[in-house]
């Protein structure tokens, strides 16, 4: 039985607790380099049993760029910070961004600064060589609480202001309840943009995730241009395991339902995205090396 990522992450935050718009010319100005890389949860088992044997196949595919997933105790899939680092060097692997929830539990209301806990996040992160720090879950007590919700992304930008300190750059990413969710007259994905300064708070949209609660990725890139430095790329078909989010299925790039190829132009072109991270959770039956194989194959012949 496949895990599902949304569970993953809310297992995981659980552990770990124990609108100012950029204009087409202003976005164009600004050339940024592109990456294509892998959200290592798309080979979530094998990176568990052998990370380092995982890693050496994902580089000899082409892969450059990875994606964590699995930050705990300050290791990075069992290594510390620098020792993870050097497992990337010898592969040849980079690891731009990487995904560690941050809760309202990681601010020190008393001393009015986040806790040794999450400083040392960020300190491992930087250590590690990422770019990006994401963050990609909302505890499910403040999702409809205004106030609580104001002062979250009061944190967000604060720990813009810390990343930007350590010379990276602190990031958001959706899954299907912002879309789902309503926060007075918008939904929370709306409230999540406007409340956070651009300058200082990243969006990493999975334009997967939104699909089954009617979030548009095109639509979305239209609204809100030049919000979006990274994306996580996948197509969806309709579920046919019953652990799908919204009653889809993660597949291959190019079989599924979604016009993967329209959107990832257009995020290239108005999108302000600069990272595209292949995500895929289910496989069909396929071997999950096999399947990000393909989607690689597949984004090199989209021209990226």
């Amino acid at each position: 039985m496949e895990t599902s990522r949304r569970t993953f992450i809310r297992n995981a935050s659980l552990a770990v607790a124990g609108t100012a718009l950029f204009s087409n010319k202003l976005f164009a100005s600004a050339k940024k380099i592109e990456r294509v890389g892998i959200q290592l949860y798309s080979v979530r088992d094998a990176m568990g049993k052998d990370p380092q044997g995982s890693l050496k196949k994902l580089a000899d595919m082409g892969y450059i760029h990875v994606e964590h997933a699995n930050y705990i105790n300050r290791k990075f899939y069992g290594y510390t910070a620098k020792e993870f680092k050097k497992v990337l060097a010898d592969l040849s692997l980079q690891m731009p961004s990487g995904h560690t929830v941050m809760t309202a539990h990681d601010w020190d209301t008393a001393k009015g600064d986040f806790t040794d806990k999450w400083k040392y996040t960020i300190e491992d992160a930087a250590e590690v060589g990422q770019r990006y720090v994401i963050s990609p879950w909302l505890d499910e007590s403040l999702r409809t609480d205004m106030n609580g919700l104001k002062r979250f992304m009061e944190q967000f930008n604060k720990c813009g202001e810390l990343c930007k300190s350590h010379g990276m750059t602190f990031g958001y990413h959706n899954h299907n309840f912002e879309f789902s969710t309503m926060v007075g007259d918008n939904n929370l994905y709306d409230f999540i943009l406007k409340n956070t300064d651009p300058h200082l708070v990243a969006q990493q949209m999975d334009i997967g995730n939104m699909l089954g609660a009617g979030g548009i990725a095109l639509d979305l890139l239209k609204k809100y241009p030049g919000r979006f430095e990274l994306m996580h790329v996948k197509d969806e078909i309709k579920s046919t395991t019953g652990h799908g989010m919204d009653g889809y299925d993660s597949t291959i790039l190019g079989q599924g339902v979604m016009p993967v190829k329209e959107i990832v132009k257009a995020a290239r072109k108005i999108g302000g995205t600069s990272q595209f991270i292949i995500e895929q959770e289910s496989y069909q039956g396929k071997d999950p090396f096999d399947c990000v194989k393909i989607d690689l194959q597949m984004m090199k012949k989209w021209g990226f």
